[in-house]
């Protein structure tokens, strides 16, 4: 019998899907960051008209002209001028990450990732043969990276880089100085910029920063409609760029990952933008509200350090329990009925943290800390 691939043998199960598949049902789960909302009703509506319309069939590769017309138009005010051959729609953001990383990443070269990261990142870019090289973002620093960091990992093999704001896991956010700062090492470099930004309708106290519009040779910005109109089930998503030969190359690679996105779907979203473009904020003003009352609750415990997000739906606290590790303290917190995800899971920068994502109601977040508390409190002895 011949043996697997050595590309199929690197990849490991996420941690977060580990801990996930042994809860039990009667478990409170802050673990999977999926919104508990369904998508707006006038776009599940629209999907099904549309199959019933006979919106079945493949699509051009790029995806439904008039919806990514609609998704260029969006960005209108950072980056103005483009159109439908701008955007290449995707199944999924991270479909998106895989033609993206295909097209620009050689064996042999690097890519600088953000750590603690959503755990696909390094998997992707190993499975085209590139090399994953992560800076840290850092509790200190509020989860920003710092430019000395940057510059310790850029080599000659450097291809580009990738920024994750809002961020999974931190739900960390730049300003417009922290923005440029990164933005002018990558500059310096000739990096690629690949921005994922599946979170930039979830912002609280303020407006998204965003690397669209910063530099128009070199910006790649990866989208999904998972996150902000809750539609995670419909693996739908994009690249843009104002560059048209990198869309080209991202839209060629699409063809040969999935051929092109689901024909009804991109019918249904395109009523989304147009019928339900209310519906991100409506979402991210009671994230917010569940945010606030996440984040009071964790620094109320002993041993917990939780800075407040300004984005996503993701808290990252510090969690101090002497002589045990993130996983345990996690794999102790399930056995008292509570599901999170361990910092180990996101990468050595995020041992010593624990992830919760407040994708539940107020109500069970209350008692999911209820829960925390009491059994950091065993472990403690306190």
């Amino acid at each position: 019998m011949r043996d697997f691939a050595q590309r199929a043998l690197d990849i490991q199960p996420t941690g977060v899907r580990k801990m996930f598949d042994m809860a039990g049902d009667d478990v409170i789960s802050f673990g999977l960051g999926e919104p508990d909302f369904q998508p707006p009703e006038v776009a599940i509506e629209a999907f099904a008209q549309a199959m019933r319309d006979g919106h079945n069939k493949y699509t051009t590769t790029a995806g439904l002209p008039a919806l990514r017309k609609k998704i260029a138009e969006s960005w209108d005010a950072l980056e103005p001028g483009m159109d439908e051959r701008n955007v290449c729609m995707t199944m999924s953001g991270t479909n998106a990450l895989l033609n993206v990383f295909s097209s620009l990443v050689d064996p042999g070269k690097n890519v600088l990732l953000p750590e603690p990261y959503f755990p696909l990142y390094g998997p992707d870019v190993g499975l085209v043969g590139g090399e994953s090289r992560y800076y840290p973002c850092l509790f200190e620093h509020e989860f920003v990276p710092q430019i000395a960091d940057l510059e310790a990992l850029v080599d000659e093999n450097t291809v580009a880089i990738l920024y994750n704001f809002p961020s999974n896991p931190t739900g960390a956010t730049i300003n417009i100085e922290q923005r440029d700062a990164l933005l002018a090492f990558a500059q310096k470099h000739d990096l690629w910029i690949i921005s994922d930004e599946v979170y930039d309708r979830i912002v609280f106290d303020g407006e998204h920063v965003s690397f669209v519009g910063t530099d128009s040779a070199r910006v790649v910005l990866i989208n999904s409609f998972s996150k902000t109109f809750a539609m995670t089930g419909w693996r739908i998503g994009y690249i843009m760029s104002a560059n048209l030969e990198a869309m080209k190359q991202f839209t060629k690679i699409q063809y040969y990952i999935t051929a092109c996105s689901n024909d009804a779907m991109q019918h249904a979203v395109l009523t989304a933008f147009d019928e339900a473009s209310d519906y991100p904020s409506i979402m991210a003003e009671e994230f917010k509200a569940r945010c606030d009352l996440i984040v009071d609750r964790l620094n109320e415990m002993p041993g917990v350090q939780c800075h407040k997000p300004k984005g996503a739906f993701y808290v990252f606290p510090k969690v101090e329990v002497p002589g045990m590790n993130s996983e345990e303290i996690a794999l102790e917190l399930l056995k008292g009925g509570v599901l999170c995800s361990p910092g180990s899971a996101f990468g050595a920068s995020g041992e010593g943290h624990l992830r919760f994502a407040y994708t539940i109601s107020r109500k069970d977040i209350e008692r999911g800390m209820e829960k925390t508390a009491a059994t950091l409190k065993a472990l403690r002895g306190d």
